[in-house]
């Protein structure tokens, strides 16, 4: 487990993703980064959550950032929810939770009295230097994708 910290160095993270094959936080420098993680493809919450971040998606590229959502769903599985809903970002798939375990989004949770060890919500925010800039823990979809998008603007 990683502790963050706003202003040091973010978790430098390398993985296979949607498009263009992998997805790599060093090869990002000068640019500001959004890494969205998520719980699962194709969900109530997660789709609302990813349509947010495209229909923002504009405005992100204005700013020169990056978007990826994660999880630890399939490549295939990511490549079938970033079709169907029109990401125009890619997601990365971290089936082995490497880059959750870097991010420290692995909680335990419950669902209908069971508990088990999922993805908690969570989005982290890089700017330009590879430095954490700000991050949300324990995300409530509804107008986060817009506030991320403050935060982005706050660093001009």
């Amino acid at each position: 487990m990683t502790t963050l910290k706003i202003g040091n160095k973010a978790p430098v993270f390398k993985g296979l993703c949607t498009g263009k094959g992998d997805a790599d936080l060093s090869k990002l420098k000068g640019k500001k980064v959004v890494l969205y993680f998520y719980p699962k493809d194709s969900t109530p919450g997660c789709t609302t959550e990813g349509q947010n971040f495209r229909d923002l998606h504009k405005e992100f590229m204005k700013e020169k950032v990056v978007i990826f959502g994660l999880s630890r769903e399939s490549l295939k599985s990511h490549e079938n929810f970033k079709t169907n809903q029109s990401f125009p970002f890619d997601l990365i798939s971290d089936p082995e939770e490497k880059i959750c375990k870097l991010y420290d989004v692995i909680k335990e949770k419950s669902m209908y009295g069971r508990k088990y060890m999922g993805i908690e919500r969570s989005t982290f925010l890089i700017d330009e230097k590879g430095k954490l800039a700000h991050e949300w823990r324990k995300v409530k979809v509804k107008g986060h994708a817009q506030e991320v998008l403050d935060a982005v603007k706050s660093l001009n």
